[in-house]
């Protein structure tokens, strides 16, 4: 089990999205948490800081920046689960491409900034930050399209792309952590299909029962990550906590 213990601290980045706001929440509600931070470019509208959470600006596309929320939440303490909630789709002039017609550098190199670079800096700066001697857990949010071996569809060059190179830095993270950390973990999770602006316009004929909200797909990922031994890291998994095959 992970995050055990009283007091300890959580940390979700990209706490202005749909999912990101909705762990936060919930890390927040768990009483094996004494503090939450959120990181973001801009502060959710609703979200305040007390004695139990802290806001702070950051952008995963900029080291310095990560790197001096880094050390704020080293001032709180040492964080025993840290997730990554951040991704892109589509966006401003690019979406999910349907073929190789359609290939755009600059669209490629945007989904790999966001979706792959993006968390590989955030792992450099907090996967240091945590206890080497009790229980932790860094997850990062991938998809199921980023599997290889379960792509049958075809499309979507860039997100598929860029996930699975997030799929190969979390993989390779967890075998330098796991050489000091012993009890942690560092893993990738695909949350589903979530009602969220990302998947929005992608929804389509998504049965009601595995379109799910963000409050939804907040308690499985948590639910994942308390499941999970330090034997898991590594690995890649669904949000019901099957593993996905790379």
């Amino acid at each position: 089990m992970t995050g055990e213990g009283n007091g300890d601290i959580a940390v979700v980045i990209g706490a202005g999205g749909g999912i990101g706001r909705a762990l936060l929440e919930a890390l927040r509600r768990d009483a094996r948490y004494g503090h939450v931070v959120g990181l973001s470019r801009q502060r959710p509208s609703d979200l305040i800081d007390d004695a139990d959470q802290t806001w702070i600006e950051a952008d995963i596309l900029e080291a310095p920046s990560l790197l001096a929320a880094a050390r704020r939440v080293a001032a709180l303490g040492m964080p025993t689960r840290v997730i990554v909630a951040t991704g892109a789709l589509h966006g401003p002039g690019f979406g999910p491409e349907k073929s190789l017609r359609t290939l755009n550098s600059d669209t490629l190199g945007r989904q790999f900034q966001i979706n792959a670079i993006g968390p590989a800096l955030v792992a450099q700066h907090f996967l240091p930050l945590m206890p080497r001697d009790r229980a932790s857990a860094f997850a990062s949010l991938s998809a199921r399209v980023g599997s290889i071996a379960d792509n049958a569809a075809g499309g979507w060059y860039g997100y598929r792309a860029s996930k699975a190179a997030l799929n190969m830095i979390i993989r390779t993270a967890a075998i330098e952590h796991a050489r000091t950390h012993p009890l942690g973990i560092c893993v990738a999770i695909h949350p589903g299909t979530v009602a969220t602006p990302l998947s929005r316009p992608f929804i389509g004929q998504t049965p009601p029962a595995r379109l799910f909200t963000p409050q939804v797909a907040a308690g499985h990922i948590l639910r994942v990550l308390d499941g999970l031994s330090p034997e898991a890291t590594g690995g890649f998994y669904a949000w019901d906590g099957a593993a996905i095959p790379w």
